[in-house]
């Protein structure tokens, strides 16, 4: 498999942006957190799509982050 080496430079480089990319999202990603532990603290029940707005705006900005890094802002 000739191709396999620039499919695990691809991934490799991805991987190494993720801090990057995670530290663009901050506050996106401190608001689903912030939705996930209220929905699991005693008395709370964490259920599918509960935190669906805070995911949505945090992998949105996730993807406009990591495409702004893997691009190099192209």
């Amino acid at each position: 498999m000739s191709g396999n080496g620039a499919v695990w430079g691809r991934v490799r480089s991805r991987l190494r942006a993720f801090p990057e990319c995670l530290a663009a999202c901050e506050a996106e990603a401190a608001a689903y957190g912030r939705c996930v532990q209220a929905s699991t603290a005693p008395g709370g029940c964490l259920k599918k799509d509960l935190c669906a707005q805070e995911f949505e705006a945090l992998r949105s900005c996730f993807a406009a982050a990591a495409k702004k890094t893997l691009t190099g802002g192209r």
